[in-house]
């Protein structure tokens, strides 16, 4: 199990179109992914764009991210890169 830490950069917070490519990812994946807004600690399958979107994570909150399965290590590491890249405007 690999469990880390992301802030949300989007402007708009997590809304549709990086909830669609974090699900994009999962979905894609042999592993469970889960997030979790830290605010609340809400919990959403990584696989679900319903569920991502109904956390209602804003720009600036924290998220935490569990992945577990097989592939666990390329989809943590897809999922950071995702969270790193430049904050939109």
């Amino acid at each position: 199990m690999i469990r880390f830490e992301v802030t949300v950069k989007a402007a708009g917070g997590l809304h549709a179109r990086p909830a669609a490519l974090l699900v994009n990812i999962a979905a894609k994946s042999q592993s469970q992914v889960t997030v979790t807004r830290s605010l609340d600690e809400k919990q959403a399958d990584g696989k679900s764009i319903l569920g991502i979107l109904t956390l209602g994570a804003g720009r600036g909150e924290q998220l935490i991210i569990t992945v577990e399965g097989p592939d666990e290590e390329q989809v943590a590491h897809a999922l950071q890169e995702l969270f790193e890249q430049p904050e939109e405007s």
